[in-house]
């Protein structure tokens, strides 16, 4: 991540730090945050696998509305963090302060009832199904009054819903479409449709523009503004043009503990996050 003075990001072609591009790297919107609306913190959250430990006392607080940044080098625990807060994993120690609840070490479907819902680095969808029966199924989970022995088309409130999030994230029209024909980069944008059907008010997006073309990763940049408009959003990303251009706030993980957070140009100038990514 060398030139951090510069917006740091990584080059598409080269896997190396280089100049970000104008069109992802804007200044965050910062209008929505309120220092006195917490929607998520975690105090001393610890995991341990043996004598590692893969999380070490990470506290953060979240503010409701905020896009967070969670970047560090390979192996820093940014997927054992998101593991957590989504109980995939459950922690040795900390607590994760959800809404103002305690949700360390639940199940992840009670988790994601709670309204928290992810994206992952590998595209997790039904490729079987039509792009319209991916993110039907997703909002059909919110219904707490449906029955087996109807059909789902009688459910038309849960097929509309599913219809506008396909056109909020760009895939209308493709609704008869079977999932494992879409590109790469839908099939991408499809997945964040699937958490949104869930009616989330956090959404950890797991590296979402991994292995897009330049052009695809603006149109999931858009796309990711145009949602946080109702949510707060935590990212993980390897991208730093992308995370730089949409985080308000960047917290750095390295060998499992908060090395630094702040605002981007602060992270950007920040002297032992340089020296950490110039390792890499």
């Amino acid at each position: 991540m060398g030139g951090l003075d510069r917006a740091p990001h990584t080059s598409r072609r080269s896997g190396r730090p280089g100049k970000p591009g104008a069109l992802l790297y804007v200044t965050p919107r910062v209008s929505a945050l309120s220092s006195s609306s917490t929607i998520l913190e975690t105090k001393a959250l610890t995991v341990r696998f043996g004598g590692l430990a893969a999380l070490s006392n990470v506290s953060l607080s979240v503010a409701r509305g905020e896009i967070r940044g969670v970047i560090g080098p390979n192996g820093a625990g940014k997927s054992t963090f998101f593991n957590c807060l989504t109980g995939v994993l459950r922690p040795t120690s900390g607590r994760i302060v959800f809404n103002g609840e305690d949700i360390a070490g639940l199940p992840p479907h009670t988790i994601s009832r709670k309204a928290i819902a992810r994206s992952y680095q590998i595209t997790n969808l039904l490729p079987g199904a039509t792009v319209l029966e991916n993110v039907r199924i997703a909002s059909q989970s919110r219904r707490h009054n449906w029955s087996m022995l109807r059909h789902h088309r009688a459910y038309r409130d849960v097929i509309d819903r599913a219809r506008a999030v396909l056109a909020d994230v760009g895939l209308a029209g493709k609704e008869d479409e079977l999932a494992s024909n879409l590109s790469h980069g839908e099939q991408r944008n499809l997945e964040i449709g699937i958490a949104l059907a869930t009616e989330p008010k956090l959404l950890c997006l797991d590296e979402p523009t991994a292995g897009m073309s330049v052009a695809e990763t603006h149109s999931t940049v858009d796309l990711i503004r145009r949602i946080a408009r109702d949510l707060t959003i935590l990212i993980v990303e390897h991208d730093m043009e992308v995370v730089m251009g949409l985080a308000q706030t960047i917290t750095v993980l390295n060998y499992g503990e908060v090395l630094a957070e702040g605002r981007p140009a602060e992270i950007q100038a920040n002297p032992r996050v340089q020296e950490v990514y110039l390792k890499t």
